[in-house]
């Protein structure tokens, strides 16, 4: 079992928020490896934090010295000139940036190709607004492997599936998308969510992307904001519930 969405940082990240007073301090690898090993989690994917090739770096060489850490998502200037030189594995918080279409930019997706070039995974950091973008995209470059984050955050606060729903159905035709069950805690409610909150939400990511296509990622540490990495494994556990039969290997 691999928990495909980990962070780590050494203290307060410009992101955060005074709500979020919980993630401001340092979060290593010994302080989640006793919740890994309740869960028979066997290995992590690190994923970015900053846009930052160094901290690309310090996690590259961590998962050189540390068995746990079984990839990382890092980070790389899309745009830049030189990007296919610099290819690590990347993530680029789309949802930052002010153009809904960002992803359809020359330059990006020059960027792009050059990812599928290398041989690598894009992950997406889109909410429903960029998945328009995110769509052509993986039509465009058919060979570029794709990994949606969160689900692209649906509002699961408000209990809402539109547009999120229709804007994420497409996806389900394009074998080289896949999508992590992830992040969905903190898209819930903060103060009230449940369980079965998320089951509308994943029984839709099942239907189109069945048990090949699906990542489980804890987003750790940011799911402390709501929920500890108990609570987030339990969940989805519960919202996938019967797949578990069906992805033992994944589910245990």
């Amino acid at each position: 079992m691999i928990d495909a969405h980990v962070h780590l940082w050494d203290g307060p990240l410009g992101w955060m928020t005074a709500e979020m007073a919980v993630l401001a301090r340092p979060y290593g690898l010994d302080e989640l490896r006793p919740g890994l090993a309740a869960h028979g989690v066997d290995a992590v994917v690190l994923v970015q934090t900053r846009s930052s090739v160094e901290e690309t770096r310090r996690f590259l060489a961590l998962a050189d010295a540390d068995d746990l850490v079984a990839g990382v998502v890092g980070w790389v200037d899309l745009t830049a000139p030189d990007v296919a030189t610099v290819l690590a594995g990347i993530r680029h918080q789309v949802h930052d940036e002010p153009d809904p279409a960002w992803l359809l930019r020359d330059d990006v997706l020059h960027g792009l190709a050059a990812v599928r070039d290398a041989g690598l995974v894009y992950d997406l950091l889109v909410r429903p607004r960029e998945l328009p973008a995110a769509l052509e995209v993986a039509r465009r470059i058919p060979e570029l492997r794709l990994v949606i984050d969160h689900a692209a955050k649906p509002p699961i606060a408000g209990g809402e599936l539109e547009p999120w729903r229709t804007l994420m159905a497409p996806f389900a035709d394009l074998e080289q998308v896949s999508c992590k069950v992830s992040g969905l805690v903190t898209e819930a409610d903060w103060e009230r969510w449940q369980a079965d909150d998320l089951v509308p939400y994943v029984s839709h990511l099942v239907e189109w992307f069945g048990t090949e296509r699906l990542l489980f990622g804890s987003d750790w540490p940011v799911c402390l904001l709501v929920a500890s990495y108990d609570e987030v494994v339990e969940a989805y556990a519960h919202a996938v519930g019967d797949l578990r039969r069906l992805a033992g290997s994944y589910w245990r």
